[in-house]
């Protein structure tokens, strides 16, 4: 017997019914930010949604990192993490998940780029999977620059090789943490659990 949403297809709520899992599970690093409506507690909240992702498993969150905003500079700061979690989602599957959890956190989709925003989840890297289309390129591109995305990262997987980047802790050690701040300890599985 199978635990509820790991079948071969899983009941997805907001995507309209059931959805295909693979037989095989894929690591996967989702980065969560937020610098609106209390950021710490959006990203936490949003780590609790990605527990209930179907066919997904999360595995464990980077501790939270406050960052400056890449975008307009009259914007508040933002505070970061980093998800793991193995799935059984295909990677457009997972992110149509991302997409939907920002929805229900009440994210514009039509919002101004790098503004500010309640939450924003993006899927950085889905197995060895490169992917080059409009509205998904793996690994997510511009994670060779981002100190709130390679430090958090680092913090889970350093040695984690992204496919056609290196290794996160030599990507890493090239960035420099300029703005940016880490706030606390990493999270047990459960945020509840400490």
């Amino acid at each position: 017997m199978q635990a509820p949403g790991t079948g071969p297809e899983a009941a997805s709520p907001g995507m309209g019914g059931a959805i295909p899992a693979r037989a095989i599970w894929q690591p996967a690093y989702i980065g969560i930010g937020s610098n609106l409506e209390t950021p710490t507690l959006q990203v936490r909240r949003a780590w609790e949604r990605l527990k209930g992702v179907p066919c997904t498993e999360a595995i464990r969150c980077s501790p939270l990192y406050r960052s400056l905003p890449l975008g307009p500079p009259a914007q508040p700061q933002f505070v970061n993490a980093v998800a793991a979690v193995l799935t059984r989602l295909d990677a457009r599957a997972l992110l149509a998940q991302l997409k939907a959890i920002e929805q229900a956190f009440g994210r514009a989709s039509d919002g101004p780029r790098w503004g500010p925003r309640i939450i924003d989840l993006d899927l950085l890297v889905y197995g060895r999977e490169r992917r080059a289309e409009p509205d998904l390129i793996l690994p997510h591109p511009g994670i060779v620059e981002r100190n709130f995305v390679l430090y958090p990262l680092a913090d889970l997987a350093p040695d984690l090789d992204m496919p056609g980047l290196g290794r996160v802790i030599e990507l890493k050690a090239r960035v420099a943490p300029a703005g940016l701040w880490r706030l606390e300890e990493p999270q047990p599985r459960s945020l509840s659990d400490s």
